[in-house]
């Protein structure tokens, strides 16, 4: 009798294949779900402010981290204008120029 419940219930181990795949980006996206934003010191936001202040001036590219909770993203690009009183930068990429929030500044490289 064991034996014939266990053969009914050994189909129900078996997963299909968009169970599975369904089950792995479930998995996927709540790992990205988890990430937080760094919280920066003050000596890092020197450091920061520092190389915004040195673009602007020496009319020179930098790259900047910005913080998203899929993946950081980095920017290339020249600062033409920092609005402390908005908390954003402008930033000349390429062809255009986009408007970046300070708060999401992660890092930046000369």
């Amino acid at each position: 009798m064991a034996d014939k419940l266990n053969s009914i219930f050994d189909c129900s181990r078996m997963m299909l294949p968009e169970h599975k795949r369904r089950i792995i980006n479930d998995e996927q996206e709540q790992g990205w779900r988890d990430r937080k934003m760094p919280v920066l010191d003050a000596q890092e936001w020197e450091l920061i402010d520092q190389a915004l202040i040195y673009s602007m001036q020496q009319r020179q590219q930098i790259t900047v981290n910005l913080f998203n909770l899929e993946q950081d993203i980095k920017l290339r690009g020249m600062v033409l204008k920092v609005d402390r009183q908005l908390r954003r930068i402008k930033l000349q990429l390429e062809d255009d120029y986009d408007w970046v929030k300070i708060d999401d500044l992660i890092g930046v490289i000369t």
